[in-house]
């Protein structure tokens, strides 16, 4: 008999790998991207395009970003830097996972520098105490 925690067990543990090379950013040698793949040996593909919502938690407003590769987007404080964007080959629509690099304006280093996975936002996520941003999806190939 499987255990339905299985799978689960073992998606969070690719994530965590992910997560963990974060810093290296979306090269094509870093770990987290190797050969067209994420860490989790999926075969995927770069896109030119992600659609981010954004949360003020302090006045309720939400917005929805669209942006292309290299492009800075200010939402309040924060200032985001969208790097790279990969969906799965098989099934675009699936999932996306989107190299980003948010700064609070008031702050020296960026907030959080990694990949953000559409389909599980908590895994990693911005560590801030007004502001929330996540990945919608991606698009363009």
């Amino acid at each position: 008999m499987r255990s339905a925690i299985g799978p689960a067990l073992a998606f969070a543990l690719v994530a965590a790998q992910a997560v963990a090379a974060q810093s290296a950013g979306p090269t094509a040698n870093s770990p987290a991207v190797t050969g067209g793949q994420i860490a989790n040996s999926q075969d995927t593909v770069p896109v030119r395009q992600v659609t981010l919502r954004a949360l003020d938690r302090l006045n309720g407003r939400t917005q929805d970003i669209t942006m292309g590769v290299g492009e800075t987007v200010r939402f309040g404080q924060l200032e985001i830097l969208f790097e790279a964007c990969r969906v799965p080959r098989e099934a675009p629509e699936s999932d996306a996972y989107a190299f980003l690099r948010i700064r609070d304006v008031r702050d020296a280093e960026p907030r959080f520098s990694g990949w953000m996975f559409a389909s599980s936002p908590a895994l990693s996520a911005l560590d801030h105490p007004r502001y929330d941003v996540w990945v919608l999806d991606c698009a363009g190939a």
